[in-house]
C-alpha cells in the first residue's frame, strides 16, 4: 500500500535567509511559533554581499554576540578629490560585521527555538486553496509543497513573493556595488585597522562612493558602488572595478595582497518608500520594502527593527486581533519616511549634482565636528548637527579673507611709499 506523506504545515514561512529574513524567523521562534526559514544558497557564505558597518549599539540592540564582529572602528576617514578628513573618538563608536555569520548565527538562534531552516531551498510559487496558503519550494531538487498561514517575502531586491512572476514592478532607483576581500601585509594592514574610510568626488567615484572596511586581522573590504542614473555633470564613468583599482594603487599603494573572494550586488529602492507591503497574508520585509539608508548605504539595522516591527504585526494576525497589515505599513512609514526622505535628497544631490569642490568643502565643513556627530549625521540622521560646524566655517573664512585683505593692504602700501 502506497504511503500518502502529509504536507508540512507552518505558522509562518519566511523567504529570505538576510538579516530581516533571520531576523523575523528568530523573534517568531523564540514566541513559539512554528515558522521554516528557507534560504537558496547551500551556506550563508556564498552570497556575502554586505560591507556590514554599523553603529556599535546594533550588538546591544539586537543581542548580536562577538563571534560575529569582524572588527571595531573608532575612526571615520573622508578622502575626496582635493581634501581628506579624519574623525576618531576614545573609544569604538561601531563595528565591521561579519555577514555571513551573522546571518548563521540568526539561523543557528532560530532552530535552537524549535524553527526549521531549510538550506538549498528556493520558492516557486504560492495559492490559496480552500482557504490554505500552499507554498510550493524546491529543495534539494525536489518540488515540496507546505502550508502556512504567513508568508513572508525577505528576498531583498528580487522581491520575489510579494509579486508574481511576471508581474510588472514599478520603477526603483538602483544601486550596483562591488567589493572585494583581500589579504594583506600586517604594515599595510594596521595602516586602515579602526577605520571606516570612504572616496567621494570625480576622482574616486562618480555617482557614488568606495571605501575601505577593516575585517579580521590582515583582511579589508575594498569596494565601490554607484547610482544608476545620470550625473549633473559626469557623463562618463569608468566600471566599478577600475574604481576599486585606483583606491588599490593610488591611495593604499599596495605592493602585495591577495585577493580572497569578489562578491557584488544591486539594490533596488521605492524612492518614497511606496513599495508594497502586503497582500493579503503575505508581508514584505527587508531591502524588499527598501529599508536601506540611501545615503550611507547602510541596511543591515534596519532591516533588522523593520522586521521586528513587522513581527509585531504577523503575531496580532496569527491571534486573531487584525484581518490585515495595513497597520504595519503605517508604522514603517511613521518610523522611516521622514527621515529617509531626506536621506534620499541628500544622497542624491552629492551623488549625482553636486561638483567636485562642493564635495571638497563638505570635509572642510565637517572638520570641526566630532566623530560621534558624524555618526549621528550619517546613521541617524540627524541633520541638523551638520550646523555646528558653520560658526568655525565662517571664522575660517573669515580669517581667510582678512589676511588676502591686510596682505593687499600692505602690498598697496609698499607701492605707494616707493613712489
Amino acid at each position: 500500500m502506497e504511503t500518502v506523506r502529509r504536507m508540512q504545515q507552518f505558522d509562518v514561512v519566511v523567504v529570505g535567509g538576510g538579516p530581516a529574513g533571520g531576523q523575523c524567523a528568530r523573534v517568531l521562534a523564540k514566541a513559539g511559533r512554528k515558522v521554516l526559514l528557507v534560504e537558496r544558497h547551500q551556506n550563508f557564505v556564498t552570497n556575502s554581499f554586505s560591507s556590514a558597518g554599523t553603529p556599535l549599539e546594533t550588538l546591544q540592540r539586537y543581542g548580536l554576540p562577538d563571534s560575529i564582529v569582524g572588527s571595531y572602528w573608532d575612526q571615520f576617514v573622508v578622502v575626496t578629490s582635493n581634501q581628506s578628513g579624519r574623525w576618531q573618538a576614545r573609544s569604538p563608536l561601531g563595528v565591521v560585521l561579519d555577514f555571513a555569520k551573522l546571518r548563521e548565527f540568526l539561523a543557528d538562534e532560530v532552530r535552537g527555538n524549535g524553527g526549521a531552516v531549510w538550506m538549498n531551498c528556493r520558492y516557486v510559487r504560492h495559492q490559496q486553496k480552500a482557504g490554505t496558503t500552499l507554498v510550493s519550494l524546491v529543495r534539494k531538487g525536489q518540488e515540496e509543497v507546505v502550508t502556512t498561514r504567513v508568508l513572508v517575502d525577505a528576498t531583498g531586491p528580487f522581491r520575489s513573493v510579494i509579486y508574481a512572476r511576471g508581474e510588472a514592478k514599478p520603477e526603483f532607483l538602483s544601486g550596483t556595488g562591488i567589493e572585494y576581500l583581500i589579504e594583506v601585509e600586517d604594515a599595510d594592514y594596521q595602516r586602515h585597522a579602526n577605520a571606516l574610510t570612504f572616496f567621494l568626488g570625480y576622482k574616486w567615484m562618480p555617482r557614488g562612493y568606495s571605501w575601505i572596511f577593516p575585517m579580521s586581522p590582515n583582511q579589508l573590504k575594498v569596494g565601490s558602488a554607484v547610482v544608476n542614473a545620470d550625473h549633473q555633470f559626469v557623463k562618463q564613468t569608468q566600471p566599478l572595478k577600475r574604481h576599486i583599482q585606483l583606491v588599490l594603487d593610488d591611495y593604499m599603494k599596495l605592493k602585495t595582497y591577495k585577493l580572497v573572494e569578489v562578491h557584488g550586488a544591486t539594490l533596488k529602492y521605492s524612492s518614497g518608500l511606496n513599495d508594497i507591503y502586503y497582500r493579503d497574508n503575505v508581508i514584505a520585509i527587508g531591502d524588499a520594502v527598501s529599508t536601506v539608508n540611501f545615503l550611507g548605504g547602510e541596511g543591515i539595522r534596519h532591516a533588522m527593527e523593520g522586521a521586528e516591527i513587522a513581527c509585531k504585526y504577523i503575531q496580532s494576525y496569527l491571534d486573531g486581533t487584525i484581518s490585515d497589515f495595513k497597520t504595519y505599513q503605517s508604522e514603517m512609514h511613521k518610523v522611516f519616511l521622514r527621515s529617509w526622505n531626506l536621506s534620499e535628497k541628500f544622497g542624491k544631490k552629492k551623488y549625482l549634482q553636486d561638483c567636485d569642490e562642493i564635495v571638497d568643502k563638505v570635509v572642510t565643513y565637517l572638520r570641526p565636528l566630532s566623530l560621534e556627530d558624524v555618526v549621528d549625521i550619517l546613521f541617524y540622521y540627524r541633520f541638523e548637527k551638520v550646523s555646528k560646524g558653520l560658526p568655525q566655517y565662517l571664522l575660517r573664512k573669515l580669517d581667510s579673507l582678512w589676511t588676502r585683505l591686510i596682505s593687499k593692504l600692505k602690498s598697496w602700501i609698499n607701492k605707494t611709499l616707493a613712489y
